[in-house]
């Protein structure tokens, strides 16, 4: 296949993200990227009896973020460019394409999360909203709207900035959030009586510990994970008899997350080297079973009928998809296949690769081979850095495989998907420390093993994974890092911390160890703007003009300073995009142009600097 005819085929496959399951178990909604110019929200019954019904149809992304509690509906979200200020919609699945909003068209505020109340006139969602003023605030309060009067009624205020996304009980008559209010490390698990009254802290382990917590169904009970002593515990917590019931207490098991799917076991999705592995826990007696088998990574989200289940399945060579999984099989809900050209074996596999650190930590990562003779190597660096690189589908690697280049997805430390203990080393120093040392080491481990070569290695990511490219480029010489084109990646970390979305402050804090008045030398120290006269190598700055996450003041800042410093680099921006570059017209100017960047930048080898 010809590289322009390939790229069109990665870019027609359906992206499939953020599966709901309606509390009746009957249906499943999704959100689709490139199959039109946004993303759309489709849904289908989980018994594989009826086609996708595509529900949204707009010129912006939408996604879905819960169903109604009778499940003939979906609240949906929708941003204008990538701004993340999002509207909430209603569409009924008997009337696609009709949206009704529910809060407000031209929003100066950001929303979390969003659940309607039984009595259908309810909205309950976090906005950081001043209810007085009307105006934008640092803090997130937790609201109950009233959708036919716009009436607010605030049920919770943290002292704190933070994350919320409340849950509304299945009875209606609790709300469930979350607060950092004692640490910025910390997440407490509170409970609000949708009235405005009783607001109460009912889980906390210790300041820094995080709590993650969602409803059973049976609305008094909530199942959670606990992050403390090093290592994830899964349990149940009584809201009514104030009682925790430990599930699964086991240091050398990683519970990554866990939920409660409608009518069957909790699903505890567990991750074991960097592969997800998912288990069935009965809430009553913690028994554990297992889903059925499938090639590939499997997230159960509803059970349809005994030994049978519906849920995410995924690899490198298997684009995520919906299936039915039972002992004789799997079979897709969406027909994905029927989609696309591209076959499983027109993609390259995922192999595991691992080297040692500086410090003789063992790091893994995931190497992709070019198809053809390697014209170089690519590292792409995933985001967070609270997030993982798995063995699964990643359109952008397929796409630089095709044109000869290998790649390597890194896990540093500071990763999910290798424990708590892991995950929590980015901490020893913070942002900017000893996890660029990882990536470095792994660039020499390829060309230590003959994978790659010194003056042909180039790095990109998007978000944390654009800090990283900026740090390296900044950091080391041609030879090993020879190009670099950071996306919606952070230059200074000051000018990021005041210019981001206020909820985000507190996980600035708690990886750095504190905010820049309380630290400033090491915010200056790690921030790649500070460094940018040591740059060698080639520079191509992306960036999403309306990204609030990574501000383009990000970009701004440091063009001043390579000016300054003579230092020479392109710069590519698209005018409808936030943090990240997700629209099919725009990755098919992106991708082209990174392959050519690498490919121009290969070429000069140690002429280069």
């Amino acid at each position: 296949m010809e590289p322009e005819a390939r790229l069109e085929a990665l870019l027609s496959l359906p992206a499939l993200s953020g599966p709901v399951v309606s509390r009746d178990g009957r249906h499943v909604a999704w959100s689709w990227s490139r199959l039109a110019p946004t993303a759309d929200v489709y849904a289908a019954p989980v018994d594989g009896s009826g086609e996708p019904v595509r529900l949204t149809e707009t010129d912006e992304n939408a996604y879905p973020v819960s169903w109604t509690p009778d499940g003939s509906g979906l609240i949906v979200e929708q941003d204008t460019g990538g701004d993340e200020r999002s509207v909430l919609y209603l569409v009924r699945l008997e009337r696609p394409g009709e949206l009704v909003p529910l809060t407000d068209e031209r929003p100066r505020f950001f929303i979390q999360g969003g659940e309607l109340h039984p009595n259908g006139r309810w909205l309950v969602y976090a906005a950081n909203l001043d209810p007085e003023s009307g105006k934008e605030e640092e803090v997130y309060r937790v609201f109950r709207q009233d959708v036919k009067t716009g009436e607010r009624l605030v049920l919770a205020t943290p002292r704190r900035s933070g994350y919320l996304e409340p849950r509304l009980s299945p009875r209606g008559d609790r709300v469930l959030y979350h607060r950092s209010d004692l640490d910025p490390a910390g997440r407490q698990v509170w409970l609000a009586g949708v009235e405005g009254n009783g607001d109460r802290e009912v889980l906390n382990f210790g300041p820094e510990a995080k709590v993650e917590a969602s409803w059973l169904p049976d609305g008094r009970r909530v199942v959670f994970t606990a992050e403390a002593e090093g290592r994830r515990r899964l349990g149940t917590f009584d809201a009514e008899e104030g009682r925790v019931r430990w599930l699964i207490d086991d240091p050398r098991r990683n519970v990554e997350y866990a939920f409660a799917p409608p009518g069957g076991p909790l699903v505890a999705a567990e991750m074991r080297e960097g592969r997800l592995s998912a288990v069935l826990v009965d809430p009553e007696s913690g028994k554990e079973s297992q889903p059925p088998r499938t090639t590939g990574s499997f997230v159960p989200i509803v059970r349809v009928r005994e030994g049978e289940w519906a849920g995410l399945l995924y690899s490198s060579t298997q684009p995520a998809d919906l299936v039915l999984a039972s002992p004789s099989g799997t079979r897709s809900l969406t027909g994905l296949w029927e989609r696309t050209r591209l076959r499983p074996e027109d993609l390259v596999p995922a192999e595991d690769f691992r080297w040692r650190s500086v410090d003789g930590l063992e790091v893994q990562g995931w190497l992709y081979r070019a198809r053809g003779e390697a014209v170089g190597t690519v590292v792409l660096v995933h985001g967070g850095p609270t997030s993982v690189s798995e063995d699964r589908f990643n359109a952008q690697v397929q796409f630089f495989t095709a044109n000869g280049f290998n790649v390597l997805c890194p896990n540093y430390r500071g990763s999910t998907g290798f424990g708590l203990e892991f995950q929590e080393k980015i901490k020893e120093d913070g942002w900017g420390g000893r996890e660029q040392e990882d990536i470095r080491r792994g660039i020499e481990a390829l060309i230590e093993a003959g994978i790659a070569e010194p003056y042909r290695v180039g790095i990109t990511g998007t978000s944390y994974g654009g800090y990283s490219a900026w740090c390296a480029i900044t950091r080391y010489p041609p030879e090993i890092v020879a190009a670099a084109a950071p996306v919606c990646g952070m230059t200074d970390l000051v000018v990021d911390y005041y210019s981001t979305r206020p909820d985000l402050r507190p996980y600035s804090e708690e990886m750095m160890g504190g905010s820049p008045e309380e630290i400033p030398e090491r915010y200056r120290e790690r921030s790649p703007i500070n460094h940018v006269k040591n740059i060698r190598g080639r520079l191509l700055i992306v960036q999403g003009e309306r990204d609030p996450n990574v501000t383009p003041e990000n970009v701004r800042a440091v063009v001043k300073e390579l000016e300054r410093h003579g230092i020479p680099y392109e710069l590519l921006t698209f005018a409808d995009e936030g943090h990240g570059i997700s629209r099919p017209k725009n990755l098919r100017v992106l991708y082209p142009r990174l392959a050519r960047f690498f490919r121009e930048t290969f070429a000069q080898g140690p002429g280069l600097g």
